[in-house]
Parts: structure tokens; C-alpha cells; sequence
């Protein structure tokens, strides 16, 4: 990626900082642009301005796009603005952060994307890297913003990335190993269509040669359906069936099994993992995959899949109050994700969801409402559409409107009895009233450790 000419960044969130800070050691005269005031910038317009980056805020924050020849988004906007199309129009290159990392990394980069799994995922794959004595760097939508760091990893290295539609959507490169943990319909606030959005998770493989490999979730049929489309490699996953193929992961008789040139090596028993849920077996056996592709040794994938009990804000335990389980979902951003927690935790469930709209139907949690949520607690601008969804699938219990978090909370605790579980599984991105699901799961841990 040429770096010259006249450079415009859009958005100044964490990952654009580090972007432009690394632009401005190269010498780049930068442009940042924000629709954001510069008072609501804090800290950051003061960085900016001693960085001697021009900063443009406002209602008209994009205007300058029609001065600048490269211009970098932040993951999460449209990329089909007025002002972007003309851009494009006119011959400037849109790019992000993460795809000036994959032109730089020259160490092997495995990449994760998918509607659901992708964090379980890709911290599993770090962790086992990690334990097999590589040199490992975790980032892209987790971990570590590595633009600043990526020149100084040696090729020796691994890079493992955790990678969503919107920063896939600018990418020219692909990662040598790519996974895709399953595809449901997911941000279609942002994307145009639901098959822009598919496109978008294509590309973690589009840019792959015949070195490369492509490890794709065998029970989903969308996205077995791209291994026909690849140039690389293609392993196949599967927790129903062995998937055939000479190579492929797959669960027999309880056991966890590894195939590479049809030779198999049973890697661990369903008894021995730790991590709750049919979806984490699909997680597992998309991790091994990758790690055995990479080169881990068993040693490593067995201590790491013995040992691992979950990522934070994943149906994460917060605590046991008067025999009821409280659980942490915040991460459950979409109706998929909530079905995995819901699928995974006993009944009876105290179920507190809604959130902000991605404009995605929320049909697909309505059998698991009916069958195993005792008393739902809504929130957000979602709350009436949610209800009307499980109304439609049967769901004859009550529902109540919560104003926040700490009423649900409330709510909740005067709800659930002993041998129930609560569970914040939103369904629901969170910017009602949080900047992040992350600040969202632990203001609702804060809560339910003050219960008394």
C-alpha cells in the first residue's frame, strides 16, 4: 500500500490512534476526521494536534474525503456513504488498519472470522500457539493494535487476528490460514444487504493462493458451500460427522480426532473439555485445525483444550446467590450468539436481553425462549421487537420492561428462585447505553456482586 500523497483518517477510536501515530512516524501528513466534536475527543484531540494531524469534527467531518488520495475507515462505518462512493469514484483507495497490517506482517497470520465463535476461537488458537513456544501476536478485533508493532515481528513468528465483516471488507490480502467458524445474519445496520455481508467474510480467503489454507465449519451449509470457490487448501470441521477429506477435525465416538494426508491422531476426549456448549466443540475443532496446520504439537493443543474455560463476557459464571447461577453474555451481540447460551444453560432461566438494533430478526431465539426462559427482562430500543418475536414463538411467559441495567438486575434477583439461572444474553449490540458489550458485561457483574 502506497503511502504517499495526501492521507485521510475517519474515525479516531483505539485502532485509528495507533494507525495514525504509526502514519505520522513515516512521515505522512494525516487528516483525521471525526463526527464527534473535539471536546468529546478528550485526550485525544490534544494527541492529535501534538502529532500535528489537521482535525476536522462536525456534521461535515467527511468533506475533506474529496482532498485526499488514500483514506483509511474505521471498522465499524458504512461503506457506502455519499461521500466515500464519490471518493472511490474518483480513484482514492479505501483501506483499514488491519489491511495495512496484513501488507506488512512477515510473519504467517492466522485469520478467524465468523457470525459467532470467533473470539472463543481465536483466543484458543493464541493460547495454543503460545504453549507451543512460538512468538505470538494477538489482535484485530481483540488483543493488541499491532500497526504500531508490525514491523518489529520477526517472520518466525504467528500472528493470529481476530477479524469481523468491517475490517474484512477493505482487506487485499488474505491471512495464510483462514477460518470460518459459521455465518447467520448479523450487522445489517451497517451492511447494505445480507449479501454484502457475506461477501465480507469471503474475503479472508478471496486473496489466498494454493499455499494457503482455509479451514471451514462443515455443518454449516453456507459456509461449506465456499470450498468450492477457494484456491487454497480446504479443511473441513465438523462436530456431527466425519466431513471426509484427507484432511479434516472432527469428533467419533466422544473423541476428538485430527486427520492431515489421512493419517489420524486422536487428540482428546469430549469428557476432558472444559469449555460448556455444543458450539465450543465447533470452536475446539476449528482451533485444533488451525494450530495443527501452523505447527503446534500435541502436547500443546491437549494442555491448552484440557485447561481453557472460556473467554470473559461468554456465558461467563459471575456468581451463585441463594442457589441461583448468574451468568455473563454480554458478548451475545446477535441472535445467534444468544441461542448458543441458551442451548448451553440449564433451565429453568431468567433472561435479560435487548439492546441497540442491528436489523436482524430475532425468530431464531424464540423456540429456546418458549422451551426454557421461566421470566424474560427486556431493554433498549429492541425490547418490543423481542417481545414480539417470542410472543410469535410461543413464549407464554412473563415479560417485563427494564429503563436499565440495574433495574434488570433488580428485576432478575426478585425473579429467579433457587436452581434457576440468569443469564445477560442481549441478543443486542450495546450502544443504547454503553460504548461496548465489554462495558456492558461489567457493569452487570458490578451489579450482581453487590447483590446481597
Amino acid at each position: 500500500m502506497d503511502l504517499q500523497g495526501r492521507v485521510a483518517v475517519v474515525g479516531v477510536g483505539v485502532s485509528n490512534m495507533a494507525l495514525i501515530r504509526y502514519l505520522v512516524s513515516k512521515g505522512v501528513s494525516v487528516t483525521a476526521c471525526d463526527r464527534h466534536p473535539a471536546e468529546r475527543l478528550g485526550d485525544r484531540a490534544g494527541e492529535l494536534s501534538r502529532l500535528g494531524v489537521r482535525l476536522v469534527t462536525g456534521e461535515a467531518y467527511l468533506a475533506p474525503l474529496a482532498e485526499h488520495d488514500l483514506i483509511f475507515l474505521t471498522p465499524g462505518m458504512p461503506k457506502h456513504l455519499p461521500e466515500i462512493e464519490a471518493a472511490r469514484r474518483r480513484g482514492a483507495v479505501i483501506a483499514g488498519e488491519i489491511g495495512l497490517v496484513l501488507d506488512l506482517c512477515r510473519a504467517p497470520v492466522i485469520g478467524v472470522t465468523g457470525s459467532a465463535g470467533k473470539t472463543t476461537t481465536t483466543t484458543l488458537i493464541g493460547e495454543i500457539m503460545r504453549v507451543s513456544g512460538r512468538q505470538t501476536y494477538v489482535g484485530g478485533n481483540i488483543g493488541t493494535v499491532l500497526i504500531e508493532k508490525v514491523e518489529a515481528i520477526p517472520p518466525e513468528a504467528i500472528v493470529v487476528l481476530e477479524l469481523s465483516s468491517f475490517q474484512l471488507q477493505l482487506v487485499q490480502r488474505s491471512p495464510h490460514i483462514s477460518v470460518i467458524t459459521n455465518i447467520s445474519p448479523n450487522h445489517l445496520d451497517v451492511h447494505a444487504t445480507m449479501e454484502e455481508y457475506v461477501a465480507a467474510k469471503k474475503a479472508i480467503f478471496r486473496h489466498q493462493s494454493p499455499r494457503d489454507w482455509l479451514v471451514l465449519n462443515a455443518d454449516d451449509p453456507l459456509v461449506r458451500s465456499f470450498a468450492a470457490e477457494a484456491r487454497s487448501r480446504v479443511v473441513l470441521f465438523s462436530r456431527r460427522a466425519d466431513p471426509g477429506g484427507r484432511d479434516a477435525a472432527f469428533i467419533r465416538d466422544g473423541q476428538v480426532v485430527w486427520r492431515r494426508d489421512g493419517q489420524e491422531l486422536p487428540t482428546l476426549l469430549l469428557e476432558e473439555i472444559k469449555l460448556p456448549g455444543l458450539h465450543n466443540q465447533e470452536n475446539i475443532l476449528a482451533a485444533m485445525a488451525a494450530c495443527y496446520l501452523a505447527g503446534a504439537p500435541l502436547s500443546a493443543v491437549r494442555e491448552v483444550m484440557t485447561q481453557f474455560t472460556g473467554v470473559e463476557h461468554r456465558i461467563e459464571p459471575v456468581r451463585v446467590l441463594d442457589g441461583v447461577k448468574w451468568y455473563n453474555d454480554s458478548k451475545a451481540t446477535s441472535p445467534a450468539e444468544a441461542v448458543a447460551a441458551l442451548s448451553t444453560l440449564p433451565a429453568p432461566i431468567v433472561l435479560i436481553a435487548g439492546g441497540s438494533d442491528k436489523g436482524i430478526p430475532f425468530d431464531p431465539i424464540a423456540p429456546l425462549v418458549a422451551e426454557k426462559v421461566k421470566y424474560l427482562i427486556l431493554t433498549g430500543p429492541t425490547a418490543p421487537k423481542i417481545e414480539e418475536a417470542v410472543r410469535r414463538g410461543g413464549y407464554a411467559g412473563p415479560v417485563h420492561r427494564a429503563a436499565d441495567m440495574a433495574e434488570a438486575v433488580a428485576l432478575a434477583r426478585a425473579a429467579a428462585a433457587p436452581g434457576d439461572t440468569v443469564v445477560l444474553s442481549p441478543a443486542c449490540a450495546s450502544f443504547d447505553a454503553y460504548r461496548n458489550f465489554e462495558e456492558r458485561g461489567r457493569h452487570f457483574k458490578s451489579l450482581v456482586e453487590a447483590l446481597q
